[in-house]
């Protein structure tokens, strides 16, 4: 997996980790926020890519650094490697929703300190930056968070925008950083099927379209694929916004 920070500003920084291999897997993005050296890890992954993601991390945090993580939902390639993270640092704040901590702890470590997240999201403090827990329920999970920083303009925004990406595949939407809606029309065929499978509430979708619209977005960062950056952030709710979801096994 490899490294890459997409936002530094003082000591506030973003960085992605993503799967640059063949896998019978899917491939999972792992985002890491630093702020005044506390580090926030976003979605840490499944229990197979614990140790090729742990690795990446190190390189742009130091793990004594790391004192928080924050899990959207319920799913293995987003939470399994929970009990690993533990054992590696047993004071971990792990922010979940609360619909889904007895669920997660069935992944194991059963010490941790799960933090609930209520229906109605809320905030937390890494370092001296003020971070927003956004409801996204119902997409695609039941209970479903996104993380959003005003300071650095980044949505963290889990399955929303997730793509279906072949190996090797570059962390931004437009790999030419030319933020053209050619590339973005190319990239979102790859997301079509996605959203329309994954998604199963229309309304649930409106929803989250009108909230974050109002949002001053640079960078949307999903858990699968690539970073919509600039105009593309715009050209990704717009889509969204008029693609009918749960309509897959029509």
């Amino acid at each position: 997996m490899k490294s890459l920070q997409f936002f530094s500003q003082g000591n506030h920084h973003w960085n992605i980790i993503y799967d640059q291999d063949e896998r019978r897997v899917i491939d999972s993005n792992v985002y890491a926020l630093s702020v005044d050296d506390q580090t926030l890890i976003l979605d840490p992954g499944g229990f197979e890519i614990f140790p090729q993601v742990f690795s990446a991390l190190v390189e742009v945090a130091p793990p004594g650094s790391l004192k928080a993580a924050f899990v959207s939902h319920q799913d293995p390639d987003i939470a399994s490697s929970l009990p690993l993270w533990n054992a590696c640092s047993p004071t971990i704040a792990w922010h979940v929703p609360k619909l889904w901590s007895g669920f997660i702890r069935h992944y194991g470590a059963l010490d941790a300190d799960l933090r609930d997240i209520p229906d109605e999201g809320g905030e937390m403090t890494l370092g001296s930056a003020r971070l927003q827990f956004v409801p996204a329920h119902y997409l695609h999970s039941s209970a479903n968070f996104h993380v959003y920083d005003a300071f650095a303009k980044v949505l963290f925004c889990g399955d929303v925008g997730a793509a279906l990406l072949p190996a090797g595949h570059a962390p931004f939407v437009d790999r030419r950083n030319i933020e053209s809606p050619a590339a973005f029309d190319e990239h979102i065929k790859s997301a079509e099927y996605f959203h329309k499978r994954w998604m199963p509430s229309m309304a649930a979708k409106r929803n989250w379209c009108e909230r974050v619209s109002k949002m001053d977005i640079d960078f949307l960062a999903p858990q699968h694929g690539a970073i919509y950056t600039g105009e593309n952030v715009k050209r990704f709710i717009d889509w969204f916004d008029a693609l009918k979801v749960g309509s897959a096994i029509e």
